[in-house]
């Protein structure tokens, strides 16, 4: 990468960009990471990923109660990962962005491979250390 400071601004300043955007870029994959930490957040994103649902579709999937499903939405909601859509009474959740879904099934699908007894993968060939499984 070829660093030009802009006019009136110091080479040390100019240097000190390229590392608070890879701060930013860091604290903003972390802060997505912490979002899909919870297990139920995962499979609500499984749920949606092929089409909208209600709470009550949902929970029919997903073993947890309704406030707790409900507490759960909603902070996929706020965080831009769910959208949602009013019909009457109903309210339906939908991905706002595919993305998401093909990153958690890119994990997901990697550590059940690494999960299965049957699998000889290398050790370099894996997201999760041998004693994690």
């Amino acid at each position: 990468m070829v660093l030009r400071p802009n006019v009136g601004v110091s080479f040390a300043q100019a240097t000190m960009e390229p590392l608070r955007n890879q701060d930013q870029v860091f604290e903003s994959v972390a802060e997505l990471f912490s979002l899909l930490s919870t297990p139920i957040r995962l499979k609500i994103i499984s749920a949606v990923c092929h089409g909208e649902k209600n709470v009550s579709e949902l929970l029919a999937e997903i073993d947890t109660t309704q406030p707790n499903m409900s507490q759960h939405l909603a902070t996929l909601y706020r965080s831009g990962v769910l959208s949602k859509r009013r019909e009457g009474t109903q309210i339906y959740y939908r991905l706002q962005s595919d993305r998401v879904a093909s990153l958690c099934r890119a994990v997901c699908t990697q550590v059940a491979q690494e999960l299965d007894p049957e699998s000889r993968l290398a050790a370099a060939e894996r997201l999760m250390p041998v004693s994690a499984r």
